[in-house]
């Protein structure tokens, strides 16, 4: 007989997700490969979902919902599940950043995570989460869900022009992500700039950082180290920290500049290049 992981669903939102996920399969009785035969996956995955050994992604939930007709139930409880892989530190700051209203970003070194393609996102994420890379990767990816809501959020991010030349994840990912940069240009609710090496010195030389807006709630400013974030409501920071992103888009290129950098470094530095065995014909 085989020996059956009993999970606590009060333990973690992963093991309620696998708890009900058993629950439901067993409620039209189906087995575990029946149920992977439905959504086009193995009856091993089902399994694995089952025992929280593996985090569900967006699109499993939305198949596990239309096979056994549990009214979007799924769909709803894998936000949770996906933002309970994010880094516990992290956690609060993307369950404000979900709230807010309006997001201003000043990044010094990388995309700013609600822009970042998955291709740049795995990337970024492998150098320090290699074990457990494709959760880390779907709950960013599920980050990016805000965006897409009937009201977003207003987004103004400014990046430093160092962010274009860092090449993270190899030229094509690059591409990839310089390209939907351009894409975000002329969006609602979305602005963005590049503060250009010509800036020198400016109010961003001690490191990213993002405020948050909300209609009722005090402003946040958030920035973090290696291992930790923080977060605070201190008038006073929020006040010299709001005067001096206005200097930082008062020094960046307008959007109409900045989508032309961004045009020019994607084609220069990431276009397409010859091969090595490439000869010229006179």
């Amino acid at each position: 007989m085989t020996n059956i992981r009993e999970l606590d669903p009060s333990a973690s939102p992963l093991d309620y997700f696998g708890s009900e996920l058993r629950r439901q399969r067993e409620a039209a009785g189906l087995r575990q490969g029946q149920l992977g035969d439905v959504i086009f996956c193995t009856g091993s995955l089902i399994g694995q979902v089952e025992t929280a050994h593996k985090v569900p992604t967006r699109e499993f939930a939305e198949r596990i919902d239309a096979a056994l007709m549990t009214d979007g139930a799924f769909s709803r409880l894998v936000g949770l599940v996906l933002r309970s892989q994010l880094p516990s530190w992290f956690q609060q700051y993307a369950e404000m950043e979900a709230r807010a209203e309006y997001i201003s970003t000043y990044q010094c070194q990388l995309v700013y995570g609600l822009l970042q393609t998955e291709a740049y996102a795995r990337a970024v994420l492998g150098v320090e989460q290699a074990n457990k890379l494709d959760e880390m990767v779907a709950a960013r990816m599920e980050r990016q869900r805000i965006l897409k809501r009937d009201h977003p959020p207003v987004v103004w991010t400014v990046l430093d022009e160092a962010v274009l030349y860092r090449e993270i994840g190899g030229k094509g990912v690059m591409r990839e992500q310089l390209a939907h940069l351009l894409g975000l240009f002329g969006q609602p609710w979305m602005e963005l700039q590049v503060l250009p090496f010509s800036a020198g010195e400016h109010a961003g030389m001690m490191g990213s950082f993002t405020l948050l807006r909300f209609d009722d709630d005090p402003a946040l400013h958030y920035n973090e180290s290696y291992d930790s974030g923080h977060m605070t409501a201190n008038p006073q920071v929020i006040r010299e920290r709001s005067v001096g992103y206005a200097r930082l888009q008062a020094e960046a290129l307008s959007p109409r500049e900045s989508a032309a950098l961004i045009a020019r470094v994607m084609e220069e530095r990431y276009g397409e290049q010859p091969g090595p065995d490439a000869r010229s014909v006179a």
